[in-house]
């Protein structure tokens, strides 16, 4: 049951059409945002941050950044978040066999050494404690900029938030998103948990 319940999304005209957004990214808004209602400053705040972080500005690719926020949020197990970033990733084109095998990326060949200094730096900046350290540093700068190393940490962070918002909320999986973690994560024991 979750700590707080979603308001419709009717609720507050602003955060419905900030909210489109969701619609291009998953299909449909998220029950997070439609809990952050409750304070509209905070749902709108959120989703231009969302916008901003996600926006294409370099080489990052929508695909990988919402790779590089489902291994965040695996990294924290927040059961949501994975579910809400592999759908999308498929949505935003991340090639199938890179969504078949997204927990073997250091070592399957769908995907690049780019790939994998970005995911890598996912996975240790999301840790707690953080793990980043001068080796995973000299893999990113052999393939990424700082502008776009930037852009990586933002993803990382926005679902740093989203992470801790919705495990401690509990939030209730959508249809499409618990759809997506059964296609593509079940096989690495994702289960909807809490968030029922």
């Amino acid at each position: 049951m979750s700590l707080v319940d979603p308001l419709d999304a009717d609720h507050d005209s602003e955060t419905k059409k900030l909210s489109e957004f969701f619609n291009e990214t998953l299909g449909f808004c998220p029950n997070s945002v439609l809990t952050m209602q409750h304070r509209p400053a905070i749902s709108k705040a959120f989703i231009s941050l969302n916008m901003a972080v996600m926006a294409n500005e370099g080489r990052v690719s929508s695909a990988l950044k919402r790779m590089m926020a489902w291994v965040s949020s695996n990294a924290t197990g927040c059961r949501y978040c994975q579910a809400h970033a592999i759908r999308a990733a498929e949505r935003y084109g991340a090639d199938q066999v890179q969504l078949d095998n997204i927990w073997e990326y250091r070592t399957h060949e769908a995907f690049s050494e780019a790939e994998r200094a970005a995911l890598d730096f996912a996975l240790a900046a999301s840790q707690v404690p953080n793990t980043m350290n001068q080796k995973i540093k000299k893999q990113l700068y052999k393939h990424w900029n700082e502008g776009e190393i930037v852009e990586m940490l933002g993803v990382i962070s926005l679902f740093g938030f989203l992470n801790r918002w919705n495990d401690t909320m509990a939030t209730n999986l959508e249809d499409g998103a618990i759809e997506s973690g059964k296609q593509y994560l079940e096989k690495y024991g994702w289960e909807k948990g809490k968030h029922v």
